[in-house]
């Protein structure tokens, strides 16, 4: 009799959406923390994380993104819709940002056959288009920004740093920006500068200040080539999340990773765009939810959870009655004080049931 808190490799290998062979060989490997050989096969912790192999061909995030979806991916990825990757074959993620769920999904399901993602910040679209286009040219830009930055000392990194922020302003300004630049300084930028922010004032002009990193990756090359090829499916897009219509069908899974309502006045401390995203903005969103739902579409949303401020705030609550919506645990990511980073609630709404199985959740 198999434990309740323990999957065979057929169930992980349900879970993960890989073959049991592919299970059975990280078990070997010693990969999965725990398992144990039992009858010719192996026992797996419930709940285990499916093994990230690099050396298989994985990607990850190329940039670090405030907000970015790396610690929710676990209870994201449980709540992915059933069918995905089988009778779910495109996949559909409008504020793309760091692509954490993206490339969790294109690295997992080989049945995806169409991906679609967008964004309002133009750099980051250039970016992401740079690193599917161009990635060789970009990975020779990057080395030559790493060897020079590491070269320098502590001032000097400050004033090389600042140097390329401004070529990097002037490319935004430029009526004709070169990608290429725009693409391998925004890379550059990401990688050193404070937190990893992305933030512009109201001219759109970034205006971050540099960070303290002693040995900063700024050229993952191999990382880069593995992103490159899991973009060659993808369509990449610098509109509106509402402009996505005509990629999305009965047949796609669709997740919002909007800027997320402030929990306070005061915690809308960064902007990603010269635009803002207020409630109007939030309602707008969930009307177009509503419109893909009933045109078959699978869709799930993030956002933040005003109950953390205030319980008796239902915003999120009255705006997808039409859904299912719950909370799960985050980490507070960003803050000035490190003693306000901690444990927090966050929101995930579904149009769809997911099923109640205990592999699942």
């Amino acid at each position: 009799m198999i434990p309740g808190n323990r999957w065979t490799v057929e169930q992980a290998s349900v879970v993960w959406g890989i073959s049991p062979e592919k299970v059975s060989g990280y078990c070997r490997r010693g990969s999965i923390p725990g398992a144990e050989p039992a009858d010719g096969s192996w026992l797996i912790p419930a709940g285990a994380e499916k093994p990230r192999d690099a050396a298989s061909g994985q990607a990850k995030p190329f940039l670090k993104w405030a907000g970015g979806k790396g610690q929710l991916l676990d209870s994201i990825r449980r709540a992915y819709p059933p069918g995905l990757g089988k009778d779910i074959t495109k996949y559909a993620e409008p504020f793309v940002g760091g692509g954490a769920v993206l490339f969790d999904i294109l690295n997992t399901y080989e049945g995806i056959e169409k991906a679609y993602i967008s964004d309002v910040n133009s750099e980051l679209i250039c970016t992401y288009t740079a690193v599917r286009d161009r990635a060789e040219e970009l990975i020779s830009l990057l080395g030559d920004y790493q060897e020079r930055h590491l070269s320098l000392d502590a001032d000097g990194r400050k004033k090389y740093y600042a140097g390329n922020r401004s070529r990097y302003n002037r490319q935004i300004l430029s009526p004709d920006p070169d990608p290429l630049e725009v693409a391998s300084l925004f890379i550059y930028l990401n990688k050193t500068c404070f937190n990893g922010l992305y933030r512009v004032n109201s001219g759109g002009l970034f205006n971050v200040p540099a960070g303290r990193y002693k040995n900063p990756v700024i050229c993952d090359a191999d990382n880069i080539r593995r992103v490159s090829e899991k973009l060659q499916k993808v369509t990449i897009e610098n509109k509106r999340y509402d402009e996505s219509r005509d990629f999305i069908d009965g047949n796609t899974f669709v997740y919002f990773d909007p800027p997320y309502r402030p929990l306070t006045d005061s915690s809308n401390f960064t902007s990603y765009t010269e635009y803002s995203f207020d409630d109007d903005d939030q309602r707008a969103l969930a009307g177009y939810v509503r419109e893909l739902s009933d045109a078959g579409a699978k869709v799930s949303v993030s956002n933040s959870d005003p109950r953390n401020s205030d319980p008796d705030d239902s915003f999120f609550d009255d705006l997808y009655s039409f859904a299912h919506v719950r909370r799960v645990a985050a980490n507070r990511m960003i803050n000035s004080k490190p003693g306000r980073r901690g444990k927090i609630s966050e929101i995930l709404v579904t149009n769809y049931e997911i099923p109640e199985n205990p592999l699942r959740c």
